[in-house]
């Protein structure tokens, strides 16, 4: 294997929002040999590198489900923003639901509900971490807001209308399952768009050429580097684009049984540090 593509929810990071010390060495010795190691998440890049810089590692990104790539200097390398026309109409029909959602920019992330905020993040650590008391999750959810990870703005208007943002994703959230299986649907009608989800109570909308797996097969290639030599490993369905192209997939012990399907190997839960034994494994 010359690259090693992690997603971090649910498994490089614990229910705390942390990297294990065996899931850090494990990158480490793996980079020490050459070996290739990007992140690729849904996060923002700024929520992303939050968590790799207390641990002290330096990774390229592929953030936002692929909707940016940057290099492990934090340089952008590729953007796939949603059209503006695309962001407005899957806003309305967002807000016409009834759903709450954010926006992912180029410019950060940004939320007109703080409250909502720290519940969607907590929808994903739940969702990704099962069994998980809820004030070890809320502890790591509220750290996002307290960090300045999202910042608040009051109309999301401003966003759309303004050149100076580009829009790479709407994160939706909702316990209401008709709400947002309503929302879902009706998004899915709309052209060059992609819906996935990384969490039960969730939704992610970006442009149909933001997938994690197209952005993995555009950054190997630029690094001369074949799919059949990259490992991807990941727990959730934004994951499934890139488990299903690399030449080894490795589905979390933790991840549903589907997507434990879809994978080549299936190591140990992202608590148990399942990355690191994934990695071990082809060093």
């Amino acid at each position: 294997m010359k690259c090693i593509a992690s997603d971090m929810d649910g498994t490089l990071l614990t229910a705390a929002q942390e990297l294990t010390p065996e899931n850090r060495e494990a990158i480490k010795r793996a980079q020490a040999q050459g070996i290739e190691v990007v992140i690729a998440t849904g996060r923002s890049y700024d929520e992303a590198v939050y968590v790799l810089k207390k641990a002290g590692l330096q990774c390229p990104v592929i953030c936002v489900n692929g909707a940016e790539v940057r290099s492990k200097e934090g340089e952008v390398l590729a953007v796939n923003p949603l059209g503006d026309r695309q962001a407005e109409e899957a806003a309305k029909l967002l807000k016409d639901s009834g759903v709450y959602f954010e926006v992912y920019t180029n410019k950060g992330t940004f939320t007109d509900d703080e409250d909502k905020a720290v519940t969607i993040i907590a929808d994903i650590i739940s969702s990704a971490n099962p069994g998980v008391p809820l004030e070890k999750i809320m502890k790591g959810a509220e750290e996002r807001v307290r960090a300045g990870l999202v910042h608040k703005i009051n109309d999301y208007a401003s966003l759309f209308s303004s050149p100076e943002y580009q829009i790479y994703k709407l994160l939706a959230f909702s316990f209401d399952d008709g709400k947002l299986s309503g929302a879902q649907e009706r998004i899915r009608t709309m052209e060059g768009v992609e819906v996935t989800s990384s969490g039960s109570e969730n939704i992610e909308v970006t442009s149909k050429d933001a997938q994690k797996g197209i952005a993995l097969e555009a950054f190997v290639k630029a690094k001369g580097i074949a799919l059949a030599e990259t490992m991807a490993i990941g727990d959730n369905y934004n994951d499934v684009s890139m488990l299903r192209i690399a030449g080894r997939s490795v589905a979390m012990g933790n991840a549903s049984e589907e997507i434990k399907a879809i994978c080549t190997a299936v190591t140990i839960t992202n608590e148990e540090s399942g990355v690191a034994k994934a990695i071990n494994e082809v060093l």
